[in-house]
C-alpha cells in the first residue's frame, strides 16, 4: 500500500526563469520505472530536505508521466530557498492530493480560463489537458492578466497555444512601450468574448481579490454559479485533512478541493480570504 506521507525522491532537471520572482522546476523521479500520476487541478507537497515542504499544483500536463513541472513564486520560507536551488538538486514529492477539475463535466462545453499572475500555473495544467483532447470540448478561451509585461509567465508558450486553437486574450495593469494588447485589470477581457450562457464553463485562479471580481464578472456576463470553478489553494499542510489548517466552511481544501464549484462555497464569509 502506498504511504501517503512518504515523498518520492526527484531531481531538478531544469529551472526556467518565468518572470521576476517566479521560476519553473522540471522534476524527474530518481527511482527507475517510477511515474507521476495526478489529475489536473490536484496538488502535491514539494519537500525541500532540511527546510520543510509546501503545496503546489503541478503546472504540467497529467499526460506527461515521466516528468512534472511546478511553478514557484518566491513568497515565503520554503519558496525563497527553492529559488536558490541549482539544476541537479534533490527534492521530494508526495501526493497527489485533493480533487481536480471534473473534465467529464466540461465535455461539449465552451471553457473560459481566467487567470491572474502566478495563478496561470495550475491553469496551465488544465489548458494542456484540454488541448490534448480538444475534440471533446467546445471553444477554449484563455483570459490572462499580469501586473506588467515583465510579470507575464510562460511567455514563449502563448503562440503554440494559439496554434492549437485556443483564443487568447491578455492584459496588464501597467503597460510599457512594447505592449500592444489590453491594458487594465484582467476582468476587462471578459467584455471581449461572446458566450453561450447555457453551455459555458468558467475556471478562475489567481490572487483572492482577482478571484473575487473575476467570479463576479463571470456571473455578470451570464455564467451560472454552478458552472464556475475556483482553485482555492490555501494552507494545505498535511494534504489529508488531518491538521485542520485549511478548514473552509464544512470542507478541508486539501481533501475536498482545491477545486470547488462556486455554487457550493459562495455563501461562506471567508470565501475570498
Amino acid at each position: 500500500m502506498k504511504d501517503l506521507y512518504k515523498p518520492i525522491e526527484v531531481k531538478v532537471e531544469q529551472i526556467k526563469n518565468e518572470s521576476p520572482g517566479i521560476k519553473s522546476y522540471i522534476l524527474k523521479p530518481q527511482k527507475p520505472n517510477t511515474e507521476f500520476s495526478f489529475e489536473t487541478g490536484q496538488f502535491i507537497e514539494l519537500t525541500l530536505p532540511g527546510f520543510g515542504e509546501a503545496p503546489f499544483t503541478p503546472s504540467s500536463s497529467p499526460f506527461n508521466k515521466k516528468k512534472m513541472e511546478v511553478t514557484v513564486m518566491d513568497a515565503g520560507y520554503v519558496t525563497s530557498r527553492l529559488h536558490k536551488l541549482k539544476k541537479g538538486a534533490k527534492l521530494g514529492v508526495r501526493g497527489p492530493y485533493g480533487v481536480g477539475y471534473p473534465l467529464k463535466e466540461f465535455e461539449g462545453k465552451d471553457i473560459i480560463i481566467l487567470g491572474g499572475g502566478v495563478g496561470l500555473a495550475p491553469l496551465r495544467s488544465l489548458l494542456l489537458s484540454l488541448i490534448a483532447e480538444k475534440k471533446k470540448y467546445g471553444k477554449i478561451m484563455l483570459c490572462y492578466g499580469a501586473k506588467t509585461p515583465k510579470d507575464i509567465i510562460y511567455k514563449s508558450q502563448f503562440q503554440a497555444w494559439k496554434r492549437s486553437g485556443v483564443k487568447i486574450l491578455r492584459s496588464v495593469d501597467k503597460k510599457d512601450g512594447s505592449w500592444k494588447e489590453t491594458t487594465g485589470v484582467v476582468t476587462v477581457l471578459l467584455d471581449k468574448i461572446k458566450i453561450n450562457k447555457k453551455n459555458t464553463i468558467a475556471v478562475v485562479c489567481g490572487p483572492p481579490i482577482m478571484m473575487k471580481f473575476g467570479t463576479l464578472k463571470c456571473l455578470k456576463i451570464g455564467v451560472p454559479d454552478r458552472s464556475i470553478y475556483l482553485s482555492m489553494e490555501r494552507n494545505m499542510s498535511c494534504g489529508l485533512g488531518k491538521c485542520g489548517h485549511c478548514a473552509f466552511g464544512p470542507y478541508f481544501v486539501c481533501k475536498d478541493g482545491p477545486v470547488f464549484q462556486y455554487s457550493k462555497v459562495k455563501n461562506f464569509p471567508d470565501v475570498w480570504e
